[in-house]
């Protein structure tokens, strides 16, 4: 363990999902298929939307947003993950550390927002079908768009910050497979009574902002559903938020569950709910917005019809 000074370490190390030599590689393994099925998956979700002229409305823009969004999030994350699954040092730069919890926070946070977005999207759609157009205008959907990527970036660098000030005097030890907030937050020897305030006000109030967009587009959605009279027309409305809501519930329950608890309640086993909403979900999302969306599934024969015919 190598010290700058006495206050901050040059390095922490990364413990990662096992410390047995006999589970790196089949760890490695698996996650490496992981992130190439998940640069796979949204890449073709970006090329499928950018090809169709039928998909170049709000609601794929912003879908082929938030796959570009999940590529860069699990960026941040798994390549550093296989680095350590084979080697034997399994260390992180401190600056490197503060770097990838920035971006981390980041991305995360762009993710909820671009659901945000998504839900605006398909309560204009459903509630105001007449005025989709001039509602859902390429002006507001920028303007959204603009939001989804400031607040999170700003509300990012003030926590990197004020790890920043922390002093780390006992273990450069992180139990986790990457720099993530709370157990780096619980290395620190110095207080962290203000970090932990500021999660629990600031970082709650942008996390809750676009979450409780999302939950009044959908009780709107969900009463102008109920007045339909047709079951057909009931099952129509639905379907088109179907794959959306999915991902809400697997999101914000995962991400909910690891940060909406006390520093010191932090343990192993929200290593798993990470694990779940930081890879799981970005690798499940072109899955899940895909096989359940008939436009999807049209656009994705129309561009392999073209590569075959190239």
């Amino acid at each position: 363990m190598r010290w700058n000074n006495l206050t901050r370490p040059s390095e922490f190390i990364l413990m990662g999902l096992s410390s047995r030599a006999e589970d790196q590689m089949p760890l490695f393994a698996l996650f490496l298929a992981i992130y190439l099925v998940i640069l796979m998956g949204n890449l073709i979700i970006i090329l499928v939307i950018y090809s169709d002229n039928r998909l170049h409305t709000p609601m794929y823009f912003f879908l082929s947003i938030l796959s570009f969004v999940d590529i860069c999030y699990t960026t941040v994350t798994i390549p550093k993950m296989l680095t350590n699954f084979l080697s034997e040092a399994k260390s992180i730069l401190y600056t490197e550390c503060l770097t990838q919890m920035y971006f981390f926070l980041s991305f995360g946070n762009v993710d909820s927002y671009l659901l945000g977005a998504m839900a605006i999207d398909r309560y204009v759609a459903i509630c105001n079908p007449f005025h989709y157009v001039i509602k859902m205008s390429y002006k507001f959907c920028g303007i959204l768009l603009v939001i989804a990527f400031i607040i999170p970036f700003l509300h990012s660098l003030l926590h990197v910050l004020l790890v920043n000030r922390l002093t780390f005097c006992a273990s450069n030890v992180i139990s986790h497979f990457f720099c993530d907030l709370n157990p780096v937050l619980k290395l620190s020897c110095s207080s962290t009574f203000v970090n932990e305030i500021v999660i629990k006000t600031e970082a709650l109030c942008v996390i809750m902002t676009p979450c409780t967009v999302i939950i009044i587009s959908y009780l709107r959605i969900f009463i102008t559903v109920l007045k339909i009279p047709s079951a057909a027309g009931k099952y129509k409305a639905f379907s088109t938020c179907g794959s959306h809501l999915t991902v809400v519930i697997l999101f914000y329950g995962s991400a909910s569950y690891v940060y909406f608890q006390p520093l010191s309640s932090y343990t192993v086993k929200d290593q798993v709910a990470t694990l779940f909403y930081t890879i799981l979900i970005p690798m499940l999302n072109p899955f899940i917005y895909s096989l359940r969306n008939k436009d999807m599934k049209r656009g994705l024969g129309k561009l392999l019809v073209k590569i075959k015919s190239q």
